[in-house]
């Protein structure tokens, strides 16, 4: 019996993330209630956008080394103009998506490292959130706190929203012509340019693309929070990179699972709750956190391996 590439980039997240959730069941008991899981994914809202986002970036073979700055930034306009100032809060988002694109062309015209001019612009996207926020403050929006604290029956806020993130994600990338177009150029960027289509212009379409998805992961995160900081995202980065791979995704190729993305994004979002029952120390949860993604790849390089030995045969 195949099994084909798609699917093991569902299966593993989907198992890694049902064992981990009958793990912290198994702990805590009173965690298998609406309250329970609402405590338990409270945080995957956000990082399941900035997932999402970081996706984007990879499936044209680049890095995104700012997004965790470029989330807080995000946030510290949500908690200061979008609060005060709807409409100067809503132009600023629109520059920094343009801001995105334009970061897109200039890696592809100018052929530079993409991890190079992300990082660097992780610190020009810190500094403008430290001179709206020096310190901790601001205030959620009205609306953007109620979205995010509702309660829906039967299911936690947190659930539907990943699901209806995964679902529209989901359409967008793998069912839509624009998606082919973005998952080509991370593919095989030269067919593509035979086709006719500007790889620059699917280039800066993808980082709007995601930086539009980081726009709403840094809203989000201060409908939570009611609050925002310069810094209060800064592990949202790696968080994001770790979503995908954990999730299916690959740094090349353009070979990602949107679905398994946010799987992934819910999986380290439960892992430092369940690290919490464990009681294992703050500051060794991010080491275990690595341990449980180093164990999910090597599942799924031993599950490729028997794919390619059966295909061989």
């Amino acid at each position: 019996m195949r099994i084909s590439t798609g699917t093991i980039r569902l299966v593993i997240p989907a198992a890694s993330l049902a064992l981990l959730l009958a793990a912290v069941f198994y702990m805590q008991p009173r965690a298998m209630s609406y309250t329970g899981l609402n405590l338990l994914f409270n945080l995957a809202v956000p990082i399941a956008l900035a997932t999402v986002a970081q996706m984007l970036i990879m499936a044209v073979n680049d890095l995104d080394l700012s997004m965790g700055a470029f989330v807080s930034f995000c946030a510290c306009v949500t908690a200061t103009f979008l609060q005060a100032s709807p409409a100067i809060g809503v132009l600023i988002f629109l520059g920094a998506i343009a801001a995105y694109a334009v970061i897109g062309v200039v890696i592809h015209v100018r052929e530079l490292p993409s991890i190079v001019v992300t990082l660097g612009m992780s610190f020009v996207w810190g500094g403008l959130a430290v001179l709206m926020l020096p310190s901790p403050g601001g205030e959620a929006p009205g609306w953007a706190r109620w979205l995010m604290t509702s309660r829906p029956p039967f299911v936690p806020m947190a659930i539907v929203a990943s699901i209806v993130i995964a679902l529209v994600t989901h359409f967008v990338i793998m069912r839509s012509s624009v998606g082919v177009l973005i998952r080509g150029v991370g593919g095989n960027v030269r067919s593509v340019e035979r086709a006719g289509w500007s790889v620059i212009r699917i280039r800066a379409g993808t980082y709007a693309l995601a930086g539009f998805f980081a726009v709403l992961s840094g809203i989000a995160l201060v409908g939570l929070t009611t609050s925002a900081d310069a810094n209060i995202a800064l592990r949202y980065t790696l968080l994001s990179i770790a979503g995908v791979i954990l999730g299916g995704g690959e740094f090349v190729g353009g070979k990602i699972s949107p679905i398994g993305a946010v799987i992934g994004a819910l999986t380290l979002t439960l892992a430092g709750s369940f690290l919490s029952f464990m009681r294992i120390s703050p500051d060794w949860q991010i080491g275990a956190q690595g341990a449980i993604l180093i164990v999910v790849l090597g599942l799924r390089l031993l599950l490729n391996r028997l794919e390619k030995r059966e295909k061989s045969r």
